[in-house]
């Protein structure tokens, strides 16, 4: 059983959520609240696998709840959930901890997915999400692919998956088979010592971006 503390200052979503996950099979919401002005109180009296964090909320908002929590644990998976596809609180989630990063909008059956990721150890991200972070990342970035000695064609595979190519169109820019695109894939992912495109985001962010930016807040 996947133990689950919401946030979410909507009562009507706080609520859908609620039936949603407790009539789901292998999860259930211990608690739930409108704001995260008793967070850390709160995770540590009811000891979930997941935090499910809204970011706009009256009193203390999702990201310094997100900051709180990681004051006192990194044992708590926190997942974002929000409206907001904006780069700053991408960056700001991700900086501060956050374990992944979806949006509302995402489908009731993907939302119960992302979770049974992140609790075993995934970084989920809804794929737009995930997209638009690589690109920044990627555009900040671009020297630093060196770092990972990804070759040139390894590079130019990244890129395409960066700016959202599927297996099939990046097999048809590059003039490869699919099964080439696979294997470099394969490669890439076995380079940043990562399983996915999600876990990809998250190295990304924590180990190369953030340490560079730090010193300029």
């Amino acid at each position: 059983m996947i133990k689950i503390l919401l946030y979410e200052d909507n009562p009507q979503l706080r609520e859908g959520l609620s039936v949603l996950l407790n009539g789901s099979d292998g999860f259930e919401v211990v608690a739930s609240f409108r704001n995260c002005n008793n967070v850390v109180a709160e995770v540590e009296v009811h000891q979930p696998d997941i935090v499910l964090m809204d970011i706009d909320m009256p009193g203390i908002n999702g990201i310094e709840g997100l900051r709180l929590i990681r004051k006192r644990t990194h044992e708590v998976k926190v997942l974002m959930l929000t409206v907001f596809d904006d780069n700053k609180n991408i960056f700001d989630a991700i900086r501060n901890g956050a374990n992944g990063y979806l949006l509302k909008k995402t489908p009731p059956a993907r939302l119960l997915e992302y979770i049974q990721d992140a609790n075993t150890g995934g970084a989920p991200m809804s794929s737009s999400i995930a997209t638009q972070v690589l690109r920044m990342f990627s555009e900040v970035h671009a020297p630093t692919g060196d770092i990972y000695n990804l070759s040139d064609r390894e590079k130019d595979v990244l890129q395409l998956l960066v700016d959202g190519f599927s297996y099939k169109m990046i097999a048809s820019d590059l003039f490869i088979s699919i099964d080439t695109v696979r294997s470099h894939i394969k490669k890439i992912y076995e380079k940043l010592h990562v399983n996915s495109k999600s876990e990809a985001v998250a190295k990304a962010f924590k180990s190369v971006w953030l340490p560079s930016c730090e010193g300029g807040r």
